[in-house]
């Protein structure tokens, strides 16, 4: 079947070029956030609401299983009926769920719309990549990827920070009150200001979709559990296996489909398959080590949730100086050296806490650390995001931004839960002393991952080769390259 590309219906100008990259980092700011905006108010919550500890930890559960499960999904939903359309729907869903987990009577209702609020997140975030590259020139589109990392970024790590500040000055509810007004005001920003595109003409991959979601599912599930439950459960070595059998089942059937949800060609070009391994480990480390950190500060040096969440900002904070520096450089260098040079801070960041963590270490002894990390978390975000964006096709770009969203989310499930893990392991919650005993050898195995990362990044071809191949690719065809590129 031939392939169709919907052109927008006018030439992408500046104003919209800025437009896209502002409800695009908004509404991924949004999604972001969510992932651990729940982590330091559980205490209120369960105050108010009840519950066991398993019901909170399925707070914080029930969004991040949703969101990974269906990233592909909404991607692959959104390259076959228009981008922005399924964008404004999962904004929709993601705002209406938010409102409801605000006036959540119980924690399971509470549970059930953080599920839903994963699902619209996960149709919508994928989208804002594909939709802010489709208005921003290929010259440009390295700041635009920077603005729209350091964002993310910030989000993701300032996540336990807005949710601490809000829940000890005003209330837990305004952790998911907060999306609602920013959610209204992107509807209608959207629909007038984003134009609409498709990938390609294919009909939807029902087979593939079913695959990637049953089997993600099933991993995902096992990871989060995995902590509480014990490894060796029936339910989570249930969800490991079948989740594991799925995937293998995804990767046989969609290298022979005609018209698979997730080529695996893609995973060919050694530029698509290092970034998603690079991203992978990156958000195994870095989920993990501020899961534990923010608990560390607050649980053992005795900071309240807005206190520990400032000290963190020389870290969480350094996103939104440096990235957009970042993406200029991927423009200029190409993001290859960009990108390993921020995991190797990174890695090296992780390792100086590592070694500086104790029962009553000063704050300027921990300073160097987060700065170091903080600019390599800084580094990574917009390369990596112009490295997928540029290994594939206009076309497949909804389904590749999909996949490496997918890829990181179950990197981040991975990181809380092996990491949690090693922790419970090596130590505990008894006392000051056992904490850090724990969150030691776990921040080390945090820091191999990412520079494992490194290393995959590395693996990337330098840019000269990708130069060669991007041309190659954007050749077909090319009246799609001049509409989404110009």
């Amino acid at each position: 079947m031939p392939q169709r590309i919907a052109a927008p219906s006018t030439t992408p100008t500046r104003a919209g070029a800025v437009w896209a990259l502002v409800i695009s980092s908004v509404a991924g700011f949004m999604a972001a956030l969510d992932n651990l905006v729940v982590t330091t108010a559980l205490p209120s919550i369960r105050k108010d609401l009840g519950g066991a500890l398993d019901d909170l930890e399925w707070t914080v559960s029930a969004y991040t299983l949703t969101f990974a499960v269906l990233l592909m999904t909404g991607a692959a939903l959104g390259d076959r009926f228009g981008r922005r359309r399924l964008f404004l729907a999962g904004l929709t869903v993601f705002t209406g769920a938010s409102a409801a987990a605000a006036m959540a009577p119980g924690i399971d209702s509470l549970i059930a719309a953080r599920a839903v609020q994963g699902a619209g997140a996960a149709v919508m975030m994928p989208l804002t990549l594909t939709l802010l590259t489709a208005a921003v020139p290929a010259a440009r589109r390295g700041l635009a990827y920077g603005i729209w990392g350091a964002v993310n970024g910030l989000a993701v790590a300032s996540g336990p920070l807005i949710g601490g500040s809000l829940t000890e000055h005003v209330s837990w509810h305004w952790i998911f009150w907060l999306n609602v007004p920013l959610g209204v005001a992107l509807l209608p920003l959207a629909r007038l200001r984003l134009a609409e595109s498709h990938g390609t003409g294919a009909p939807l991959d029902a087979p593939g979709t079913l695959l990637a979601s049953g089997g993600l599912f099933g991993i995902v599930y096992g990871l989060v559990r995995g902590p509480a439950d014990g490894w060796t459960s029936l339910l989570v070595l249930t969800g490991l296996f079948v989740g594991g059998a799925l995937l293998s089942g995804f990767v046989l059937y969609s290298s022979r489909a005609e018209n698979p949800m997730l080529p695996m060609r893609l995973f060919r070009a050694r530029a698509f398959a290092g970034i998603n391994v690079a991203s992978l480990l990156m958000f195994l480390g870095m989920f993990g080590s501020i899961f534990l950190l923010s608990q560390y500060l607050q649980g053992v040096l005795g900071y309240s949730p807005t206190e520990a969440g400032l000290r963190m900002l020389p870290w969480t904070g350094m996103p939104i100086l440096v990235a957009p520096v970042a993406g200029i450089l991927s423009d200029r260098i190409g993001g290859r050296p960009v990108v390993a040079a921020g995991l190797f801070l990174q890695a090296a960041g992780l390792g100086y806490l590592a070694s500086a963590v104790s029962t009553d270490v000063s704050y300027s002894t921990q300073l160097p650390g987060l700065i170091i990390s903080g600019v390599g978390m800084a580094l990574y975000f917009a390369p990596a995001a112009y490295l997928v964006m540029s290994s594939v096709r206009p076309q497949e770009q909804g389904i590749a931004s999909g996949a490496n969203n997918a890829l990181r989310e179950v990197g981040g499930a991975l990181g809380i839960a092996v990491m949690s893990s090693i922790f419970s392991a090596q130590g505990g919650y008894e006392s000051a002393q056992t904490f850090v005993d724990g969150l030691r050898p776990a921040l080390v195995t945090g820091s191999v991952a990412i520079a494992l990362a490194a290393a995959a990044a590395l693996a990337i071809p330098a840019r000269r080769r990708e130069r060669k191949d991007g041309a190659a690719a954007e050749q077909a065809p090319a009246l799609a390259v001049e509409t989404l590129s110009r």
